[in-house]
């Protein structure tokens, strides 16, 4: 008797459905979706390249124009991220995120009482942006105004209480303060929460405070 092989069906192709923007060309929106993608990926000159389809097709885009400059910000061409949110700001003036990585292009050019201007405005117009109270400090961190910084760090720990981020800029903050118990604290929450500390900072301050990591 024969004995036949078991050959396995082939795979039927999964019937693939249009792209949005493939029914849609001039859907800025979706332009500006597929650049967030971008980003979220690090091709921070793909995501400005779709950024910039959004706004040919839509010039008043504020979402755009800030979401560009925020990869600007990211390949350090911070004056192109501070004129986009500038644009960003004159179509909505109460664009608390345009405020916010405006803030953060002042903060990398060290000029931090711009930046700090900023954060306040944005958090006047969203007063639960944590995310801006996390910058605020980091700018008060920059000016050697460290108990500011920790009481930013705090609101902003109030309203999302799993911010590695925010954690770990305390624990740095505690760390230029001497209070090396404090510092150690905020450090492992952050790592708990999977922040990735630089083994810099932590065998600097396990030096300082006399303790293993």
């Amino acid at each position: 008797m024969a004995i036949s092989l078991f050959v396995g069906c082939q795979t039927v192709p999964k019937k693939t459905e249009p792209t949005t923007l493939e029914i849609n060309p001039r859907d800025a929106e979706a332009y500006t979706n597929r650049g967030n993608a971008y980003y979220s990926k690090g091709q921070f000159d793909q995501a400005i390249a779709d950024y910039n389809k959004a706004l040919e097709i839509n010039p008043r885009n504020a979402v755009a124009y800030t979401n560009r400059g925020n990869a600007y910000c990211s390949k350090g061409q911070f004056d192109q991220t501070i004129a986009d949110c500038n644009k960003a700001l004159e179509i909505n003036p109460r664009y608390a995120e345009a405020y916010n990585n405006r803030g953060n292009a002042y903060h990398s050019k060290g000029q931090f009482d711009q930046a700090i201007a900023d954060y306040n405005k944005a958090l006047e117009i969203n007063p639960r942006y944590a995310e801006a109270y996390n910058n605020r400090g980091s700018a008060y961190h920059s000016k050697g105004q460290y108990d500011q910084a920790i009481a930013d760090y705090n609101t902003a720990l109030e309203i999302n209480p799993r911010y590695a981020e925010a954690y770990l800029n305390r624990g740095i903050a505690y760390y230029f303060k001497k209070q090396y118990d404090k510092s150690w604290e905020n450090v492992k929450k952050a790592q708990e929460l999977g922040y990735k500390i630089h083994p810099k900072f932590l065998e600097e301050l396990s030096k300082a405070s006399g303790r293993e990591r």
